[in-house]
């Protein structure tokens, strides 16, 4: 399709020869147009939203745009109508100043620079205009040799690229750190030890902490143009509980808390940045005794008139919710923050945390709930999160129908119709929004509550639990998950497209839904029949089922190496090759162990012999689903992986 463009668009062009390739568009010139048959597309700006217009029949279209990320937007709609040859004309006010993803680049997956800037192509095209970067300890400090040491930190020439990249569509890129707690990854070093209070937290009130936090922000903060900067704070319930209770004694937590967040507030003032903070720990202290999670979303809580008098107004407050669907709950929660005082941000997510999929029954559920609470109660930037807990299986790529919810969103007064969602992703990435959907699936099966309300990852205990020790046999007994997963394997053979340039997100959960299809129930039928003393069975499974499985294992594990170098830096890899290893090698022992007992060399196996108990209270025997958990080492096995004698 050629284009050609006039009007006000000088300040456009990086941006649309970026894009340009993924766009299928030339762009051309007066001449070659009229020789051509191509459209002229009119540019000018516009005082409120945008305004996109095409005539099919007269080849001509019409951009006027008050923000600069709105004229890409523009772009894409009008391209999206011509290949159709339909008629538009939208004029759009944007619902959020700001609203966008943000990306964990602390939990391994450190995304390259050119798969950054490939989603913020995606971005672009869907209106999105700010992108919050999470990095623990994912960016350089210089004098700071082990802050991020051989975890893929970012160098600040590569954020300054990122940066560059994005602002050339008129999106926001700005930095998210830690200043308090959530610095595992930093103060497991030996030689840093004097910076820390307990695993995660640092030292308040030790003098070169003070100096750490102000590098810290220094240093993540100017690569940015952007002058917001979002200091962390959150779930720091250790606090004041390790080496700051030895050195000073007892103090309150928000004593503790109040008096660092003004340190910290003063080196941003200092440097003309704009803070905002996660906001659970005021909620919580609210309650006493430091609260809890359910704590937070508690729509009683109240914030008392001394706490909130004593927290600064000039920090922006980030009430971070990813479950609920109940408008009156995110009404009484969003109306729970209002005696801090401060402006209020909103943080949903779309789920690819702790799975190989993405729980998008939850998370458009939620998000469609949350967003318009948001719009009534007058919220006027909102992020959707992608968290990449305990070693990040999950796949940003395949969230992007999620981010097009929340594009769709700001650009409507109301809830945005499904289908122009669907158009629309598939216009802005490529893939049918049913093909996306297909993820849910990994961890939405049989026994899982409606949408996966209770999140269920399957996907992930299943393929790390061991064959013999059956950690989550007990929970799973009974349901089809064997032909669930291998219907699903077909899904997502027929949703591949051969050429869509996002096509590749499909190959890992194709493979592991291989691996499932056989190993969901291996335990059970192991444990059944080792009762029954079938031995016949048994060894089958030793020489033909095992080996076949270890076989599609590796299969999924190359693929899920070569997912990973696409996206992400090196660091980290390491992790998932060592948990792939580890299934094979258990396969491999659960194999020789099942023959030695079929051919008589052994007289008993004794995980087979135990009794098959719950995992946890998180099963569908209670309407909790079929079970959840955070943590590999515990899916892998119920024996000590570490153990850490003072975990401060």
């Amino acid at each position: 399709m050629k284009l050609y463009f006039e009007g006000l668009y000088e300040e456009l062009l990086p941006g649309i020869r970026a894009i340009a390739t993924e766009l299928g568009i030339e762009l051309e010139s007066d001449y070659a147009l009229e020789e051509n048959e191509g459209i002229k597309v009119v540019v000018g700006r516009a005082s409120d939203g945008l305004e996109v217009g095409y005539v099919p029949g007269e080849r001509k279209a019409c951009i006027r745009y008050e923000r600069k990320h709105q004229f890409y937007r523009g772009l894409g709609l009008v391209v999206q109508h011509a290949r159709k040859r339909e008629s538009l004309m939208r004029i759009e006010k944007q619902q959020f100043d700001s609203i966008g993803p943000m990306f964990d680049l602390s939990r391994n997956g450190v995304l390259t620079v050119g798969a950054f800037k490939t989603m913020l192509n995606r971005m672009a095209l869907m209106g999105l205009n700010t992108v919050m970067l999470y990095m623990e300890d994912t960016y350089a400090i210089e004098g700071e040799p082990y802050f991020g040491y051989m975890r893929g930190r970012y160098s600040a020439v590569e954020l300054k690229e990122i940066d560059d990249y994005a602002d050339m569509f008129g999106i926001e890129a700005f930095p998210s750190i830690q200043t308090l707690a959530h610095l595992e990854e930093f103060l497991k070093w030996e030689p840093v030890k004097a910076y820390k209070d307990t695993k995660g937290a640092l030292l308040v009130g030790d003098e070169r902490v003070d100096q750490l936090v102000e590098r810290m922000i220094l240093s993540a903060s100017a690569p940015f143009r952007s002058r917001k900067i979002h200091i962390g704070m959150d779930e720091a319930e250790e606090l004041g509980r390790g080496k700051y209770l030895d050195r000073y004694g007892y103090a309150d937590r928000i004593d503790i808390m109040t008096g660092h967040l003004n340190k910290v507030l003063d080196v941003t003032r200092r440097l003309g940045l704009k803070s905002m903070m996660w906001s659970d720990m005021f909620l919580k202290l609210a309650v006493g005794n430091g609260g809890t999670e359910s704590d937070y979303y508690n729509t009683d809580t109240k914030i008392p008139e001394e706490m909130a008098s004593r927290i600064p107004k000039d920090v922006d407050m980030v009430y971070w919710d990813y479950v609920h669907m109940e408008p009156k709950h995110y009404a009484s929660v969003i109306s729970n923050h209002r005696p801090l005082g401060c402006n209020l941000v909103f943080a949903g997510a779309v789920w690819i945390f702790n799975t190989f999929g993405v729980n998008y029954g939850m998370s458009l559920n939620a998000s469609d709930v949350a967003l318009q609470a948001c719009k009534r109660e007058g919220i006027r930037e909102a992020y959707a999160t992608m968290w990449g807990d305990d070693g990040n299986e999950g796949n940003p790529f395949a969230a992007l129908l999620g981010l097009q919810l929340y594009a769709e969103h700001a650009y409507s007064e109301e809830k945005p119709d499904w289908s122009v969602v669907a158009e629309r992703a598939k216009f802005c990435t490529g893939i049918e929004a049913d093909a996306y959907l297909l993820m849910k699936d990994l961890d939405e099966v049989p026994g899982s509550e409606p949408d996966n309300r209770k999140q269920s990852n399957p996907s992930k205990f299943l393929l790390y639990q061991d064959v013999l020790l059956g950690l989550f046999d007990f929970q799973i007994d009974g349901l089809p998950l064997n032909a669930h997963y291998a219907a699903l394997e077909e899904k997502f053979q027929n949703a591949r497209v051969e050429g869509a340039s996002l096509d590749w997100i499909f190959d890992v959960p194709q493979k592991l839904s291989a691996v499932l299809k056989q190993k969901s129930e291996l335990g059970l039928q192991l444990k059944r029949a080792y009762d029954n003393g079938d031995k016949a069975t048994l060894r089958h499974a030793a020489t033909e089922a095992i080996p076949a499985i270890a076989a599609a294992v590796n299969e999924l594990r190359i693929a899920h190496r070569t997912q990973w170098l696409r996206m992400f830096k090196p660091f980290g890899w390491e992790v998932l090759d060592i948990r792939y290893g580890g299934v094979i090698n258990r396969l491999d022992t659960a194999a020789v162990r099942l023959l030695a007992y079929a051919s008589g060399e052994l007289d008993r196996i004794e995980e087979l012999e135990q009794e098959r108990l719950p995992f946890s209270t998180v099963n569908r025997f209670n309407s909790k689903g079929v079970g959840w958990s955070s943590h590999y080492y515990r899916m892998a096995s119920p024996n000590v992986f570490f153990h850490v004698m003072n975990p401060f």
